[in-house]
């Protein structure tokens, strides 16, 4: 990068002036990953000190029977197929009463598209995973769910959205973003809900009072100015409504385990290459630099591999996720034997590690419980790790 431009950037990010697409596009074109580090480093640092969030939450998948079969999906079985599993409800309480340990604090719950499940099927579970488990929040269903539901229901999504919060819900979850440039999805996704179906949900969701997390899967087919496009719309729909707390790069993924039944559905992993440590690494730099009206920046671990979580940290990403269990959708992102679980014990000495220190948040990112970091000394200013 051009010297000039590099300390345009840099005076642009110290101002609070705001980045704009070619800016973008420029960042990622940069190979001085210190560089890009230490100034994502700065914004992360100014806006969340020393902290780094996690919680401790469990994910619950109550069906993998899914009518769309996108080109980068697992998970995904077809009525009928080997694997292929729906849970009664009274099956989903059991199993999410018997994660109740650890104080639990936040049930994640994603499914299948199923094309036979009635719609009271959604609100009446969690009705009963809040009865079950009054103290724990529910943070379910992806945008691209909703859209089904209309489907399925003939409401719309505000009345949906309505019931499904009478029952307890407190927030959708991200998914069904992936990248939402149409010249990349119409070759990754295989369901209807696009950009203007997405927004609409989300925004719907803001409107009632909801707030959500927003993702951006990367790191397959695109390219780095369609993650520049994907962040912009939201950062702009995030001046709309204020309502996304958090934004989280997921990392694309290989399967590295062979399916039980010898069928390969991630239809894109001939054809491409997992997103290096590095790259990942500057997705989550230059996202924190252009997402500047979103307070937090998360790293799932589990897709990122235990090692390039730590580094996000230091790269512009202040939460860590939770401590997971059985996370079904992808698992071993780095094909090193990423654990499926991680134990509060087990953040809290990821977190020290890594320089940081360690807050206990709930689903709103209400705090529940600080600890103390590795060095009360540094707690102003944590030093960016240099590669």
């Amino acid at each position: 990068m051009d010297v000039g431009l590099k300390r345009e950037l840099e005076e642009k990010v110290r101002s609070g002036e705001r980045l704009t697409r070619e800016d973008g596009i420029a960042l990622y074109e940069s190979d001085d990953l210190a560089w890009l580090g230490g100034l994502a480093h700065e914004v992360r640092t100014r806006k969340n000190g020393d902290v780094v969030h996690f919680n401790v939450n469990r994910h619950l998948n109550m069906t993998n029977v899914c009518t769309a079969s996108c080109a980068y999906c697992s998970f995904q079985r077809k009525p009928g197929e080997k694997d292929a599993y729906t849970m009664r409800i009274e099956e989903a309480v059991k199993l999410a009463k018997a994660m109740e340990s650890e104080n639990l604090t936040e049930l994640h719950i994603v499914n299948g598209l199923h094309p036979n499940l009635p719609w009271r099927y959604y609100p009446r579970s969690l009705r009963e995973l809040k009865a079950a488990l009054p103290n724990v929040s529910l943070k379910a269903f992806t945008a691209t769910e909703i859209h089904h539901f209309e489907t399925i229901s003939g409401l719309s999504a505000s009345e949906i959205l309505d019931e499904l919060i009478d029952a307890g819900l407190e927030s959708l979850t991200g998914g069904g973003a992936e990248i939402f440039d149409w010249e990349v999805r119409q070759h990754i996704v295989d369901h209807r809900t696009h950009w203007e179906d997405w927004s609409r949900i989300h925004r719907l969701a803001h409107e009632k009072g909801l707030k959500t997390p927003c993702t951006m899967l990367y790191g397959h087919i695109e390219e780095p100015r369609h993650r520049v496009d994907h962040v912009l719309r939201l950062r702009e729909l995030q001046d709309e409504t204020g309502g996304f707390q958090v934004f989280i790069p997921l990392r694309y993924q290989h399967d590295f385990v062979d399916m039980k039944d010898g069928k390969i559905r991630n239809r894109l992993q001939a054809r491409t290459t997992m997103a290096t440590p590095a790259e990942a690494l500057k997705t989550f730099a230059v996202s924190r630099l252009l997402f500047d009206n979103v307070p937090h920046v998360k790293v799932f671990w589990v897709m990122h591999g235990v090692q390039t979580a730590q580094l996000a940290l230091q790269h512009g990403a202040d939460d860590m996720d939770g401590s997971v269990v059985e996370y079904k959708i992808t698992h071993d992102a780095d094909n090193y034997g990423t654990p499926n679980k991680l134990t509060r014990d087990d953040l809290l000495d990821l977190i020290r590690d890594a320089g940081f220190r360690p807050v206990e948040r709930n689903t709103r990112y209400e705090i529940i419980r600080e600890f103390e970091g590795p060095e009360p000394g540094r707690r102003e200013l944590p030093q960016a790790m240099r590669l």
